[in-house]
């Protein structure tokens, strides 16, 4: 497998009042053709704003970033505007991302007007009608509005605006995060199934663990903008080694009728991500937290085959 995507040292600062606040901080990551790399984190860690920055929504601060091997991390903008069909969004409302004045038709019609992809009203109309059978929506919604409809078809119309022109690489937002069970799970299987038959490959961010381990082939937890820790979907939930990523699953419900399961609880106060200090993000909360992690910040490194790790102590905690 050929990689697609590649990040190094990639950084995103804002400037507040109070100093520069390090949204993310330092993160690198390679995903390959066809796969799911899932960013998974408590609120405010990162993951909204690592994906933007990727696709170019925002800024970047510094690093690199690289696509099907070539540099676009500082393409002027009409490098970026013919970029724009193979690299797409879906946003994590669905209906805040959609324009209430538009209907689906509208809607979806919309990057292929823009791009000049169709030009020709009764091939335009034959495409829609395609992108919103590909996910799964009536072609008798094609003049209804967001309002209309419930977040799940909402949701589908967001899925087939992004797959209009054809893209290489989704980042999906915390895609099914605001619907119901039954609907995530039906996202969840429409994503796969055009991952299959497209050939898509995705950054998938989420909050939830268990919908991660459903989509992902290797996961990347994040803590206050910083990687903690990287490997396979299988792996981490086999044997996970940072402290944090062991709270984020002890935290997961488990889905049977009188089952019982050790918690992780975090105490201590969340640091701040504005002009933060030396040492290691998760010092504060961390229950092995020693003097070096409050003054030296841990190396980001491999300590098993595939398994990439930022903890000063983890072989001492997880015994290797």
């Amino acid at each position: 497998m050929s990689t697609l995507l590649e990040v190094k040292n990639l950084k995103k600062h804002f400037k507040t009042p109070n100093g520069m606040l390090h949204a993310v901080d330092g993160v690198s990551l390679k995903i390959e053709t066809q796969k799911t790399l899932g960013v998974v984190g408590e609120s405010g860690c990162g993951k909204s704003t690592l994906g933007r920055t990727i696709v170019h929504l925002l800024p970047k601060t510094s690093g690199e970033i690289y696509f099907e091997g070539e540099d676009i991390t500082n393409i002027d903008k009409t490098a970026l505007k013919a970029l724009r069909p193979n690299m797409q969004m879906i946003f994590q409302d669905p209906y805040s991302s959609l324009n209430p004045r538009m209907s689906v038709f509208q809607t979806i019609s919309e990057p292929l007007v823009i791009n000049r992809v169709e030009t020709d009203r009764s091939k335009l109309t034959k495409r829609v009608f395609e992108l919103m059978d590909i996910v799964g929506l009536s072609a008798d919604l094609a003049n209804c509005f967001p309002h209309e409809l419930d977040g799940g078809r909402r949701q589908r119309i967001g899925v087939a605006r992004a797959l209009a022109l054809k893209p290489k690489f989704i980042v999906c937002d915390e895609p099914v995060s605001a619907l119901d069970v039954s609907i995530q799970a039906q996202i969840l299987n429409l994503m796969q199934d055009l991952q299959d038959e497209l050939g898509l490959t995705y950054l998938f961010i989420t909050h939830d663990l268990s919908v991660v381990k459903h989509i992902s082939d290797d996961i990347l937890v994040m803590y206050m903008g910083k990687m903690v820790e990287y490997t396979s979907s299988s792996q981490l939930f086999k044997n996970r080694l940072h402290p944090y990523t062991k709270a984020l699953l002890a935290a997961v419900p488990i889905a049977e009728v009188g089952a019982k399961k050790e918690r992780s609880l975090l105490k201590g106060e969340i640091s701040s991500p504005v002009n933060p200090k030396p040492g290691c993000r998760f010092a504060s909360r961390c229950a092995y937290v020693k003097d070096k992690c409050r003054t030296e910040e841990p190396v980001f490194e491999a300590v098993t085959e595939g398994h990439y790790v930022a903890c000063h102590y983890v072989k001492e905690i997880n015994q290797l």
